[in-house]
């Protein structure tokens, strides 16, 4: 017998028992049976890393846009030492390719997950599931900035998952499921609920994580049926419940890609089509939406430019999850959700676009919110000094981040918490502020990895990162970041980024009067 691992971390260190921590062997490599078989890792920095574990059969060949189905059996121990392949992606497009991170691995088997832990013998441990980003075309689990690490040394059982993403994963298509991409997320949530366990964690102290598209994806699991059970908790970063697709415009979509391909719009068709044109097709597509964004032809996604995402079909997802949600769909879910006060400089600013944009472009988007004459006055009042550039992003950032955030925070059966970051990344001369996706490499502990240096620059601050991890781990084990709960007595939201207290100021309502602007209206 060797010594025990030192796990520490709020969940531990407050006085909550989450989970025990048995003197174990230390040994650099262990074994843990799952449904599919037994994987073995190594441990490193005191975590041991199961890496690319399937958790559904490759949805290639027949199994192309149909739901998930169980991961085959193998036999022998599967190494999980190395990243699985990634879900086919385009990448992004200059100049976001050189801020974000966004590994392609090759492979059919990329409907897989990694584990991270502390120790696979411990018992009852918090589990945090992490839901990546990427506007549901990029992103997977492979991404060096969201490992699992950080958390699994703070004593939270970490996972992170892949899903099929863009046309392989939410096309409408009548002879397919809808919202494949969340049905995969549900099916990996299975396969945590059913052998987490193995690994040291509680299947029953489960919380999804995600950030942009996958916080959206966690808005559409609170609000379906299908999902109901398997997570206690959800954090929501940047994203929220109200982006979504109608069918009807999702199906213009799926007749605008066939068209392009040259095929009938059925799965069927489809499936003898190469993932690499459709790719290619989905490409060009994107290209038309920026270069004419016509409602007319488009629709809702001329307000979001999600092409790809949620739809509401009517029976995977009943409704718009906003209005579920406000209906009682999650009830008993605790919730953390949040944004960064800058979100949508991160779009505007490294294109160049915030420097094009003029006081007429900034009002014709004021309008077309349906806000009330005289509001762009008060955003000025809290910006004086605020370019037509700098207006359009921090409205644009209420409309598509800030607002929805809060109308979950209200509208939440069970308690919900609020943050909003506020830290200044350097990059773009500061003029990106608390951008969009800033938050992350915070939250894992992450901001020294070469993938950050984008965007957090060479000196971020570490005792930041260990506020917000901090929280976050407390969150995951108990429900209770730090702070009180949002309400509609107490509009209580944590700042992290202000250099006060432990890493956060808690402030009641902040700009509550901009807030106010979108009652009735968002």
């Amino acid at each position: 017998m060797g010594s025990c691992p030192q796990v520490t971390g709020p969940s531990l260190r407050g006085g909550h028992r989450t989970g025990t921590l048995d003197c174990v062997s230390t040994a650099t490599s262990v074994t843990v049976s799952t449904t599919g078989g037994a994987v073995r890792a190594v441990r490193a920095g005191g975590v041991f890393a199961f890496l690319g574990i399937p958790y559904a059969a490759a949805p290639v060949g027949e199994r192309r846009f149909r739901a998930p189905e169980p991961a085959p059996r193998w036999s022998g121990v599967r190494h999980a030492v190395t990243h699985g392949p990634t879900a086919p992606m385009a990448g992004y497009p200059p100049p976001f390719d050189a801020l974000v991170p966004n590994p392609v691995i090759p492979g059919d088997e990329y409907l897989n997950l990694s584990v991270w832990t502390p120790d696979p013998q411990a018992r009852g441990l918090p589990v945090l599931v992490w839901i990546h980003g990427g506007s549901f075309v990029n992103g997977s689990n492979a991404v060096s900035l969201t490992d699992g690490s950080a958390f699994a040394r703070n004593g939270v059982v970490t996972v992170a998952l892949n899903y099929r993403l863009g046309v392989e994963g939410f096309l409408l298509l009548p002879d397919a499921p809808p919202n494949l991409g969340l049905l995969d997320q549900v099916a990996a949530l299975e396969w945590v609920r059913d052998n987490v366990a193995g690994f040291g964690g509680d299947p029953d102290e489960v919380t999804v994580a995600g950030e942009s598209a996958g916080a959206i994806s966690i808005g559409a699991l609170l609000a379906m049926p299908r999902a109901t059970g398997l997570f206690r908790r959800a954090v929501l970063q940047s994203g929220s419940a109200h982006h979504t697709l109608t069918a009807a415009t999702a199906g213009r979509v799926a007749e605008y890609l066939a068209a392009e391909l040259g095929v009938p719009a059925t799965a069927a068709a489809l499936r003898s089509v190469s993932t690499e044109r459709v790719i290619r097709a989905q490409t060009v597509l994107t290209a038309e939406l920026q270069a004419a964004p016509d409602p007319a032809r488009w629709g809702e996604i001329v307000a979001n430019f999600l092409m790809f995402g949620p739809v509401v079909d009517g029976e995977l997802l009943p409704g718009p999850p906003w209005q579920r949600i406000a209906a009682g769909a999650g009830a008993g879910v605790d919730v953390l959700v949040g944004t960064n006060r800058d979100e949508h400089r991160f779009f505007v600013v490294p294109t160049g676009m915030a420097d094009q944009v003029d006081g007429r472009a900034v009002a014709a988007v004021a309008t077309a919110y349906g806000l009330p004459d005289g509001a762009l006055d008060r955003y000025r009042r809290h910006a004086p000094d605020a370019s037509p550039g700098d207006l359009l992003a921090e409205v644009v950032s209420d409309w598509y981040f800030r607002i929805p955030a809060l109308r979950l925070a209200e509208s939440n059966p069970a308690r919900s918490h609020v943050y909003e970051f506020i830290w200044n990344s350097p990059a773009y001369g500061g003029r990106l502020g608390a951008c969009h996706y800033l938050e992350v490499p915070f939250v894992f502990e992450s901001v020294h990895d070469p993938g950050a240096r984008a965007l957090v620059g060479t000196d971020p601050p570490p005792d930041l990162a260990a506020a917000m991890s901090r929280a976050w781990t407390a969150f995951v084990a108990t429900g209770d970041p730090g702070w009180p709960a949002y309400t509609a007595g107490r509009r209580a939201v944590a700042r992290f980024g202000s250099g006060a207290g432990p890493g956060r100021e808690v402030i009641d309502d902040p700009r509550g009067d901009l807030r106010e602007l979108w009652d009735g209206i968002r």
